[in-house]
C-alpha cells in the first residue's frame, strides 16, 4: 500500500497552501497492511478528503485548536500532545489547525484489519470514527514504524510484519466495534469456524470455492460475494492466507525441507510457495525461516 496521504484520497495542505513536508514514510515490502507517515505543517494545517483505508493520526507537539469534522459529526477542540483521530476508510473528514504542527499518521489496509477481525473471533466488528482521544500504546507502535522507515527498514519485513502485527491485534481489541445486529448477507462466526476448520484439515489437498460454500451451506455466487465483504479477502485468498501461515509456522521448525513444507501445505511446488512469500511476507522462504 502507499506512504502517502495524497494517495490514499486525502488532500493535506499547510498555510502557504504546499503540501506539507514529510519528515518520513514508508512501508515494508509485502502485504503488512500498514504504512506511516510523519509529516510537518508551517503556519497552519488542512487535511479533508475520503480516506481509501482507515486513516488514524496522532498530534505531535504543543497544544494546538482544532476544527474537526467526520461524516456529520464536528468538534472544535484544543488537541493536547499526543491525541488521536481516527477516520475510518471512505468516510468525508475534514480538519483545520489554526498554527503549524507535526502530525504522525498510520494508514491501515480495511482489508487487513476486517482479516484481523475475523481472525481474532470479531468477525463483522467495525472501526468507528473517533474525532479526540488518547491511546499511547497504539502511538508508541506508530513512532516504532516510524523509526524503522527512517532508517531504511533496516530490521527487514518480519520486524514491519511484527509491529503491523500487533497493530491489527490492539485495533481489534481496543477500538473495534460489534454491529447490534449482523449485516444483511454477512458470514456467520459459525459459518466462518467450519470453513476455517474444513481448510485446515484438507490443507495439502486441492480446495476449491465450491466445496467452501458447501460448507457453509450456501450457493457458490452468494458465499464468494459475503465472504469477500465479510472477511476483507476472497475465499481464494482466505485458503492462500492459510496455507502461508501453515508454511511459515513448518519453516520456523526447520526440520522439513522447503519442498516438502510446500507440497504439505498445498502449493504446487517449491516454486509458488516461493512466491507467495515474497508477495506477502516480502521475504524468500529461506529468510523467513533464518
Amino acid at each position: 500500500m502507499h506512504a502517502s496521504l495524497a494517495t490514499e484520497g486525502v488532500c493535506a495542505a499547510q498555510g502557504d497552501g504546499a503540501p506539507p513536508a514529510v519528515v518520513v514514510s514508508g512501508s515494508s515490502p509485502g502485504e503488512s497492511g500498514v504504512a506511516v507517515v510523519h509529516s510537518r505543517f508551517a503556519g497552519s494545517a488542512h487535511l479533508g478528503g475520503t480516506a481509501l483505508h482507515h486513516l488514524i493520526t496522532f498530534h505531535l507537539g504543543a497544544p494546538t485548536r482544532f476544527h474537526c469534522r467526520m461524516a456529520d459529526r464536528r468538534l472544535d477542540h484544543v488537541a493536547p500532545s499526543g491525541s488521536l483521530a481516527i477516520g475510518p476508510a471512505r468516510m468525508d473528514l475534514a480538519f483545520d489547525a489554526e498554527a503549524g504542527l507535526e502530525m504522525l499518521s498510520l494508514i491501515v489496509s480495511a482489508e487487513r484489519l476486517s482479516l484481523a477481525a475475523a481472525q481474532g473471533s470479531r468477525l463483522g466488528a467495525a472501526l468507528p470514527e473517533r474525532l479526540s482521544g488518547r491511546d499511547s500504546a497504539l502511538q508508541s507502535l506508530a513512532e516504532a514504524l516510524a523509526a524503522e522507515a527512517a532508517t531504511g527498514f533496516r530490521n527487514g519485513p518480519l520486524y514491519w510484519n511484527g509491529v503491523a502485527d500487533r497493530i491489527m491485534e490492539h485495533l481489534v481489541e481496543r477500538h473495534l466495534t460489534q454491529p447490534a445486529r449482523p449485516a444483511r448477507g454477512a458470514l456467520s462466526v459459525r459459518a466462518l469456524t467450519r470453513v476455517t476448520e474444513y481448510i485446515h484439515a484438507h490443507l495439502d489437498e486441492p480446495i476449491d470455492v465450491t466445496a467452501l460454500a458447501g460448507v457453509a451451506a450456501q450457493s457458490r455466487f452468494h458465499f464468494s460475494r459475503v465472504f469477500a465483504r465479510s472477511v476483507g479477502m476472497s475465499p481464494h485468498r482466505y485458503v492462500m492466507q492459510l496455507r502461508l501461515e501453515r508454511a511459515l509456522a513448518l519453516l520456523q521448525e526447520r526440520r522439513l525441507p522447503l519442498s516438502e513444507i510446500a507440497l504439505a501445505t498445498g502449493f504446487a511446488d517449491q516454486s509458488h510457495l516461493t512466491r507467495w512469500a515474497r508477495r506477502v511476507y516480502g521475504l524468500s522462504p529461506g529468510k523467513l525461516s533464518a
